[in-house]
Formats: structure tokens, C-alpha cells, sequence
């Protein structure tokens, strides 16, 4: 089973991925999150508990803490986590300091299902 955190400011995206991944039988999204301290924050929490997601959906936009900032501490503090940057623009200078933040690499937000 693939446990996942979803993580992005806009609830509709958030509730429109959980909704297409829990359509995979080895995929169960643990929780979501609506910005990067709150992503943080849970996977933080949920180091103490065996359920650590696997994969973090991340946004990169989003207020409080942004999804570059947010990767940096997760990737820092629990490196066994794959993250994958959430973008509408594949040219984004915010996927380049991503990925150099330790993100796995990066979905366009108008990737096919079949793909994601």
C-alpha cells in the first residue's frame, strides 16, 4: 500500500486528487493539507505513528509556507519521503529550486489520470 499526502492550498484540487488516486486499490491518501506548514506539521506527527505517508503531492504556490520551502524541510528532516511538486507551468523556476530542494521531480496540473 502506497500512503500519500496530498498538499495544496485550493480544496477542490486537493478533493479532486484524493478522489482519482483512492481509485487505485494500493493507494490510500492519508491526509491532506491546505500549506506547506501544515504538511510539515503532519508528516512530523505522523513519524511517531507507523503511518508516514510514502509520497507527498506538493503544491508549489500556496500561502504560509510554499511548496519549495515545505519539500526542503521534509526532504531534510525525513529523506525516505518522496515528494512530487504539483505546477501548472513545466518552466516554473519554482520546479527548478524544488527539485534542488529534493523533489523526486514534478506533475503539471493538466496531467491525464492515466499518467499521475
Amino acid at each position: 500500500m502506497i500512503h500519500v499526502l496530498v498538499v495544496d492550498d485550493q480544496s477542490l484540487i486537493r478533493q479532486g486528487l484524493k478522489a482519482l488516486l483512492e481509485l487505485e486499490p494500493d493507494i490510500e491518501v492519508l491526509a491532506e493539507a491546505e500549506d506547506g506548514q501544515k504538511a510539515v506539521a503532519y508528516v512530523e506527527q505522523s513519524h511517531q505513528t507507523s503511518l508516514q505517508p510514502d509520497v507527498v503531492l506538493m503544491d508549489i504556490r500556496m500561502p504560509i509556507m510554499d511548496g519549495v520551502a515545505a519539500t526542503r524541510e521534509i526532504h531534510k528532516r525525513f529523506p525516505e519521503i518522496k515528494i512530487l511538486v504539483l505546477t501548472t507551468f513545466d518552466d516554473d523556476e519554482y520546479v527548478t529550486a524544488a527539485i534542488q530542494s529534493g523533489a523526486m521531480g514534478y506533475l503539471l496540473k493538466d496531467t491525464p489520470s492515466e499518467e499521475l
